[in-house]
């Protein structure tokens, strides 16, 4: 099991939380919970309720949607983020491709949080402004090319 600090080094690495304190990431790596997974468990299937959002400690898992595969998350990647902010049912399955270990933050646990700590709120609204604004950079000059 990791620990508090070995938690939070581990979500350093998550965009949306780049703009987050060391300090407040401790807050946030109190609710992440390691969990232990084995090849072929489904963590969601597209259409359910939004949940939790995962990072990947070991293994890998498998994004697919209709069976068509979109992405493959490994080590260090996070997949699940909109569930932390939308209502709207996910939009892929999530599958284990081999025995993994990974941290999930749940919706609920995310959301009481940041209604108690402002700095988060705002730590993650600024990266995620940061992200919209170089994505609509990428547009315009992708535009003019």
């Amino acid at each position: 099991m990791l620990t508090t600090i070995e938690k939070v080094m581990a979500l350093q690495n998550v965009d949306i939380f780049s703009e987050v304190s060391t300090e407040q990431l401790s807050h946030l790596a109190l609710i992440a919970q390691e969990v232990t997974c084995v090849a072929q468990d489904v963590l969601y299937h597209e259409s359910d309720p939004p949940q939790a959002m995962y990072l990947v400690l070991e293994g890998r898992v498998r994004l697919h949607r209709s069976g068509i595969e979109v992405t493959v998350a490994g080590v260090s990647e996070v997949f699940g983020t909109w569930a932390l902010f939308d209502d709207e049912p996910m939009v892929v399955t999530a599958t284990v491709l081999e025995s993994c270990r990974l941290l999930r933050i749940d919706r609920d646990d995310f959301i009481d949080l940041l209604a108690d700590y402002v700095q988060i709120t705002q730590g993650v609204l600024k990266a995620m402004v940061k992200r919209l604004r170089g994505l609509v950079g990428r547009v315009q000059v992708d535009g003019l090319a």
